[in-house]
């Protein structure tokens, strides 16, 4: 088995957009998702597969700080709630309703539990209990730096995850 990460998240507050701030949504974050599989059900959930983990907390802060930008308001209408499975997988993924591997079952399973704690972002690997722990620290902290963050913020945090300089940041 190889090893990979799931994102499985929903798009809080999809209700709130219109049809066409929805239509953008949904086409900006495939723009985030990139070469990576992702689907989309269920309206507003969406599932993300990396063959690699190490891309996928940073694709994730990407797709959460693409819907706080959306709107362009002051604070942010629209997140992403979301739980990042890391674990072993059967390649090739062909379907995510048929996909084989641990990341699937753990990313669900974690991503079901967050809606009973109310966090915004969970993490955790299949196999290094250990791990989960600095992993829960990691997510928390996140909840709170993203619970406090402005529009101006969110733009200024998606422009420097997109690895763009301070200068071409700021312009």
């Amino acid at each position: 088995m190889n090893q990979g990460a799931v994102i499985t998240a929903d798009i809080v507050n999809s209700t709130q957009l219109s049809k066409a701030e929805y239509k953008k949504l949904t086409k900006n974050l495939t723009a985030v998702f990139g070469e990576h599989q992702y689907e989309f059900f269920r309206g507003d959930s969406f599932q993300v597969f990396m063959k690699s983990p190490d891309k996928a907390l940073q694709i994730l802060l990407q797709a959460r700080l693409t819907a706080m930008k959306l709107l362009g308001s002051s604070m942010p209408v629209a997140d992403i709630r979301a739980s990042i499975g890391i674990g072993s997988v059967k390649l090739p993924v062909k379907s995510f309703q048929t996909a084989t591997g641990d990341v699937f079952i753990l990313s669900g399973r974690a991503f079901d539990k967050m809606t009973k704690d109310e966090r915004t972002i969970l993490i955790c690997d299949e196999k290094n209990k250990a791990v989960n722990l600095g992993l829960k620290v990691v997510s928390q902290f996140i909840d709170y730096l993203f619970q406090r963050l402005t529009f101006k913020q969110a733009v200024v945090v998606y422009e420097l995850l997109m690895e763009r300089t301070q200068t071409e940041t700021a312009k």
